[in-house]
């Protein structure tokens, strides 16, 4: 089933980068809407072919990516042997909690990330353009 309130936000930002709102790209992208949490890019395909079996894993992957690139969701990598996984964007105010006996992840605010961020800068001269905190 379709969100049809999330399609704008997509098709705006397609629009604005040249790129046209395509049935791979919405389906991806209503099923992050959906889950509110961290999927692989095979939990994403498992559920778009459920709507639409003609989408592939390709279709899927080269989705993501183009999001990615465009700022609307973010990969992240939840451990060492953990494979990829997608949601949509957050600030990096928001840090991930890892549970390691049941790999649920939950995010977090608060002021860590400037912490870190006021760290690097103030410290080591380093200006961080992105900051991706997993704490397992």
């Amino acid at each position: 089933m379709r969100d049809m309130t999330t399609t704008p936000e997509l098709a705006g930002a397609l629009r604005r980068a040249g790129h046209r709102l395509t049935t791979p790209r919405r389906a991806v992208w209503d099923v992050l809407h959906r889950a509110g949490n961290h999927l692989t890019a095979e939990d994403i395909t498992a559920q778009v072919q459920d709507d639409d079996p003609g989408i592939n894993v390709s279709s899927v992957y080269r989705t993501l990516g183009l999001l990615t690139e465009l700022g609307l969701v973010r990969e992240s990598s939840l451990g060492p042997t953990s494979a990829s996984h997608w949601e949509l964007a957050h600030p990096d105010e928001e840090f991930h909690l890892r549970c390691a006996v049941c790999h649920g992840v939950e995010h977090h605010g608060g002021d860590l990330v400037d912490q870190v961020e006021a760290h690097l800068r103030d410290e080591h001269g380093f200006e961080a353009t992105r900051v991706e905190l997993v704490v397992t």
